[in-house]
């Protein structure tokens, strides 16, 4: 007779209906809670705020674990409401995670406070932004051994910067701060100075590149970036093949910049009762002319490097095509293009340099987010060229004339011919 009897006897004794209706009555009231309690427990925002509320605990691995998960989601969504009003209050508690948290938790953190800056966009917002973590991240560069860490917050850095500077003075500090992590001789260092490792070398430059796309050529004056020019030449001689690509980047964007002919009005003998400026100017024009064509050399160089045993063949190819961009560039002024499709109905596009460093930065910081941002993000709409894809519009036969075209065609030809010579360890004529 064991309970299982005695609950059936005591069942038995209701009246049939009254039973129908205590069951009709605990079974609603318990879906009816149970759905209620399902969906508050799986709302986005419950679960955000899950983890803003344990960025205040005194564990670092409770801290660590919220930023991790409020990273994924800021990757994933376009979270704009969900900031509207903790925006700064955010912000502060990533700042407290930089100074005080382990490697781990300062990186998670630098992470953060970039994708907010991004999720925000441009606006009074972004400025703060950059305004209250500045000081913070550039001490986190700049003090410290640990290469991890500035990497995160060098990267960080770059992207507050570019998003909500106001003018020429704010984005020139990020710069000399990135810069004297790049050649610490330019910072004020007393004692011996030790050169950054290949990871931080190319990361400082790679975020240096990217933040100097925003100063618009005509504020560049040639004698301020020389040094800068000169010693990233230097670095396409480094053993280090993702240092060559960084420095390799920056040099181009100088380029297309017009640095290289900014004194190319002065010409030796055109005025014999020259000033002593112009004289200055005169030998300036000549040293930078100088520096082209050893820049130009190397890089023919690079863009036909024959890879080794042991050679990591997708960092090779990237340098041979990035070098080959280059020439290209100094030869006939041809920028590259790319056309990015990120959805059925839109394409973004680059055509310059500028664009090209800003699409591949912003890529490597928003990693598996960029597809998202990319559709959602009015931002990275206003940077870039957004548009519908006319080439998804038209039939088979339209898109087969297209690529028929001739010009599409020869220059089809010639990147693989330009594609084969590289494997093959030097350079076919352009004119074969």
């Amino acid at each position: 007779m064991g309970k299982g009897s005695r609950r059936k006897a005591g069942v038995d004794q209701f009246d049939s209906s009254d039973a129908d209706s205590v069951s009709s009555v605990s079974t609603g009231t318990s879906e009816l809670t149970l759905a209620n309690e399902t969906e508050f427990v799986n709302s986005e925002d419950f679960l955000l705020e899950k983890y803003v509320d344990a960025l205040y605990e005194k564990r670092g691995s409770v801290r660590e674990k919220a930023l991790s998960g409020l990273v994924e989601a800021f990757e994933g969504h376009f979270l704009l409401p969900f900031i509207d009003n903790k925006c700064i209050t955010l912000l502060h508690q990533y700042i407290n995670s930089i100074k005080k948290g382990s490697t781990k938790e300062a990186c998670l953190a630098s992470r953060a406070i970039g994708l907010l800056a991004i999720t925000v966009g441009t606006g009074s917002n972004a400025h703060e932004i950059m305004a209250e973590s500045i000081l913070p991240l550039s001490q986190a560069l700049i003090s410290g051994s640990d290469s991890t860490k500035k990497i995160s917050v060098v990267d960080c850095l770059a992207i507050v910067t570019f998003i909500g500077a106001d003018d020429l003075v704010e984005t020139e500090t990020s710069l000399k701060t990135m810069w004297q992590v790049i050649y610490p001789k330019s910072g004020p260092n007393v004692g011996p100075v030790k050169k950054p490792n290949s990871a931080l070398l190319a990361a400082a430059i790679s975020a240096w590149s990217f933040l100097l796309t925003t100063i618009s050529s005509w504020r560049i004056n040639p004698d301020t970036w020389k040094e800068s020019i000169s010693f990233l030449s230097t670095l396409l001689e480094d053993p280090d093949r993702s240092v060559r690509i960084a420095a390799g980047e920056a040099i181009a964007l100088f380029f297309e910049f017009g640095i290289f002919d900014k004194y190319s009005f002065e010409k030796e003998g055109s005025n014999p009762n020259a000033s002593e400026n112009e004289i200055s100017k005169n030998g300036a024009f000549h040293y930078m002319q100088g520096l082209k064509g050893k820049i130009l050399a190397r890089a023919n160089d690079l863009s036909t490097e024959a890879g080794g045993k042991g050679t990591d063949k997708k960092n090779l190819n990237d340098q041979r095509d990035l070098f080959q961009k280059i020439v290209d560039l100094i030869e006939t002024g041809e920028c590259p293009e790319i056309s990015l499709k990120i959805s059925s109905k839109h394409v973004l596009t680059t055509s310059t340099w500028t664009q090209m460093i800003q699409l591949n930065f912003l890529k490597h910081f928003l990693g598996k987010g960029f597809l998202k941002h990319a559709q959602d993000n009015e931002l990275l709409h206003d940077i870039f060229d957004y548009a519908q894809d006319r080439m998804g519009n038209l039939s088979s036969k339209q898109k087969y004339t297209r690529s028929d075209d001739k010009g599409w065609t020869q220059k089809m030809n010639k990147d693989r011919r330009m594609a084969q010579a590289r494997k093959q360890g030097h350079l076919i004529s352009e004119d074969a």
